[in-house]
């Protein structure tokens, strides 16, 4: 088990929020598992990036970034050397602390 922590985000999660996960859970499942309503545009198969997250405690303990995952990165909205795509992103046994970035490259909510 391990420990999420998410910063505060005005619009998913204004207090901040902590939930206890099994290791091996995607952020992104733990997150919408939890109440954090995260975008996830693609139905989390990392074909988009409005899950992305700055992993900002824990990162060494997730798993490697495969090659699609680096790729899509590189289109994020604030992309950081932590970033991750929260629906590629796999729990360790080591506690994460996550930032939800103010905007996303959703061109649906976009255009709503």
């Amino acid at each position: 088990m391990a420990t999420i922590k998410v910063q505060p985000h005005a619009e998913y999660a204004p207090g901040g929020a902590s939930m206890e996960v099994a290791s091996g859970t995607s952020i992104c499942d733990a997150l919408l598992d939890h109440g954090v309503e995260i975008e996830h545009a693609c139905g989390k198969v990392g074909a988009c990036t409005t899950c992305h997250v700055i992993v900002k405690q824990g990162f060494d303990s997730l798993n490697p970034m495969d090659d699609n995952e680096e790729d899509m990165l590189d289109q994020a909205w604030g992309l950081q050397p932590h970033s991750r795509l929260s629906c590629q992103a796999r729990l360790g046994a080591q506690d994460v602390v996550v930032e939800i970035p103010k905007y996303s490259i959703n061109h649906a909510k976009e255009n709503a």
